[in-house]
């Protein structure tokens, strides 16, 4: 299995101006100016930005006369998901143990304080 699209999703994902980018697209597609409105950067700098995020492909990039309008592709977020939740179930294990150690704690502590 090769990591490549995993690493320039994450890599894509990195980035705060790029994780806006995708929310909004979530809710339908929207041009370059659109898509840049709500950020303090030059047309120039979000365009990069698109450019990462259609390398990655995450998104796509159609042609309508002049405008140019940007959609999200979601199944990369879904691979990252899934890889993601490979690891959740781990952590979860991890930490039923860790309560069953405290609780076996408790217990101890309880019982030698009655003793006294």
């Amino acid at each position: 299995m090769t990591t490549a699209p995993l690493d320039a999703t994450f890599a894509a994902l990195a980035d705060p101006t790029r994780r806006a980018i995708l929310a909004r697209l979530a809710r339908g597609e929207a041009s370059v100016t659109e898509l840049a409105r709500p950020f303090k950067v030059s047309l120039p700098a979000i365009s990069k930005h698109l450019k990462v995020l259609e390398r990655a492909g995450l998104i796509v990039r159609g042609r309508e006369a002049q405008w140019r309008p940007c959609q999200l592709r979601a199944a990369p977020l879904k691979e990252a998901a899934d890889w993601v939740e490979g690891y959740r179930s781990f952590w979860e294990e991890s930490f039923d143990r860790l309560n069953e150690y405290l609780k076996e704690i408790q217990e101890q502590e309880k019982g030698s304080g009655q003793a006294r």
